[in-house]
């Protein structure tokens, strides 16, 4: 893609600016019902399918991301980006519509496909347009872009859900994405195809396989089914069979969906693996901050949403900092050491959090510590590959962070509902149960206040206890804060485990082996058609 790199500077910028367009159409998208999604379920009645309307998005979008890697490089990154925004404007459509929360599950899963498509085509059109070391500013900016869709969405989200319709949050910005869809359409030039490569069918096929069996694996674990259930053995038994399928299809292939090669690089299968854990471990904890704020502090989403903006402006700020002196330097490995620390003792703060105000200080260190080292891990592997595989090694790279994620959420989801279980049995026996002199219709009503969908839709809470005769209600609030305190003990738990996953990622970057920043796309000398690493230039 050298004669992208090739535009003058003016050219580049408004191709940025129609890229920056259509990340942050899907991120804004994304954050303004982050917010709001506990209100969403709990309206539907479908707490107990919570994380699937996360893991759904996660796993279509993991799909998508891979797939879109490879044939991004054949046939370009402009028709994707369009098919990625139009996707994403479908799904966003069709969620406002949803009446039961299978159909918002759903909805979901086509949002997922465009998001991945997106977020694909736009990290790896950047490595078209830039050579590695200019790419350390653009990431910094581009994540700054993630920033501010953080600072802006949940505030937004978290009002409108308190005073509109929740429809309307999957509406709001669909203007945007078609803005986005007539930049990239007008400014994104087209590339050739290369005629010479073909699309790999069946790898693409097992591959997808393979990733749906083992995160559905995940998902059912220790919640719909037990760890060592025939279901669950089964799925992972497939998913085993599906990968060993993909490896012998991909030896043989000519041109693979996901090249084996690309794996004999240290700096590639370091990279990968660090992004998978530390993504299992941020995702797995920081989708439950919503239920500390809301559902053991009692905030509204109107003022949930503000809890979270100390981490995105910090981490807009580090990341743009941080980009710039990448670029600068043109070393990047110093700042994954600073930053994943701090990100640690974020996380360990979370689960000692017992006020708003340590959540928001929290949320403030961790910030810190994303945006100085999130920025890095964009250009460890585009770096050390050549300008010929550079969609699919970035596509390598967001399939091992999606999948860790989607893992992570899994995970941690099971930690948390098998430690609420055991915690809310506890806190009943200790007095909070309804008393069995009562008949049982009263016991039933009261019993509904065990459901953790109350916590997370205090309108609901509050009318409730109130509809209860006057000498039940004080039996009713005793109750709510035994789930209050159920619920705050076993999200310790969960931010501890995800504390964890992180650490185990930061002991890995100490052996990230650093290559200086490449100061052009095109590669001095490629190894054995490997393509993997440039030769060392001086850096300047």
């Amino acid at each position: 893609m050298d004669a992208m790199e090739d535009l003058s500077p003016k050219r580049k910028l408004t191709i940025m600016i129609a890229i920056l367009a259509a990340m942050f159409f899907a991120a804004i998208n994304q954050t303004i019902v982050s917010t709001a999604m506990p209100r969403i379920i709990a309206v539907l009645e479908g707490v107990d399918y919570y994380t699937w309307v996360i893991t759904i998005y996660m796993l279509t979008s993991t799909i998508a991301t891979v797939l879109v890697g490879k044939l991004s490089d054949i046939y370009g990154r402009k028709p994707f980006l369009l098919g990625g925004i139009l996707f994403f404007l479908i799904g966003a459509f069709l969620c406002g519509f949803s009446q039961n929360i299978l159909q918002l599950i759903m909805f979901r899963g086509i949002q997922g496909i465009g998001a991945g498509v997106i977020m694909s085509s736009a990290f790896t059109a950047v490595g078209d347009l830039f050579a590695p070391r200019e790419r350390g500013k653009w990431s910094g900016i581009m994540m700054s872009a993630f920033g501010f869709s953080s600072i802006l969405g949940p505030t937004l989200g978290g009002w409108l859900v308190d005073h509109m319709d929740w429809h309307w949050l999957f509406w709001i910005f669909l203007p945007l994405g078609v803005v986005a869809f007539a930049l990239i359409l007008v400014l994104f030039p087209k590339t050739a195809r290369r005629e010479s490569e073909t699309i790999d069918w069946f790898g693409s096929l097992f591959l997808s396989l393979a990733i749906i069996a083992l995160l559905l694996g995940f998902s059912w674990a220790g919640t719909r089914y037990d760890w060592d259930s025939p279901p669950i053995i089964g799925l992972f038994a497939a998913a085993a069979f599906f990968t060993v399928i993909f490896v012998w299809v991909e030896k043989n292939a000519g041109s693979p969906v996901l090249p084996l090669y690309l794996f004999r690089n240290d700096i590639v299968t370091i990279s990968n693996v660090i992004g998978f854990l530390m993504n299992a471990g941020m995702m797995g904890a920081l989708i439950y901050i919503s239920f500390f704020v809301q559902g053991v502090e009692g905030i509204a989403p109107t003022y949930a949403g503000y809890v979270t903006i100390p981490m995105s402006l910090s981490m807009v700020i580090m990341s743009t900092v941080i980009g710039r002196y990448i670029t600068k330097t043109g070393k990047y490995k110093r700042y994954v050491l600073i930053g994943m620390p701090i990100m640690i003792i974020g996380m360990l703060m979370m689960a000692f959090m017992d006020n708003v105000w340590t959540a928001v200080a929290a949320m403030l260190v961790f910030g810190v510590g994303l945006g100085v080292g999130m920025p890095v891990f964009s250009l460890t592997v585009q770096n050390a590959v050549s300008p010929a595989d550079l969609g699919v090694a970035t596509a390598s790279s967001q399939l091992f962070r999606n999948i860790g994620g989607t893992i992570g959420i899994a995970v941690l989801g099971t930690v948390m509902s098998t430690s609420l279980k055991a915690n809310l049995k506890e806190k009943m026996a200790q007095g909070g149960q309804a008393p069995a002199q009562f008949d049982e219709a009263t016991r039933e009503q009261l019993a509904s206040l065990t459901d953790p969908n109350m916590l997370l839709d205090q309108p609901k809470l509050k009318e409730t206890i109130a509809s209860l005769p006057a000498d039940l209600q004080p039996i009713a609030n005793r109750i709510v804060e035994a789930l209050r305190e159920a619920l705050a003990s076993s999200l310790t738990v969960v931010f501890l485990w995800g504390t964890a996953i992180v650490a185990a990622a930061a002991l890995l970057t100490f052996f990230l082996r650093e290559i200086p920043l490449r100061t052009s796309n095109r590669m001095p000398k490629e190894a054995d058609g490997a393509r993997v690493v440039q030769q060392p230039e001086p850096v300047r």
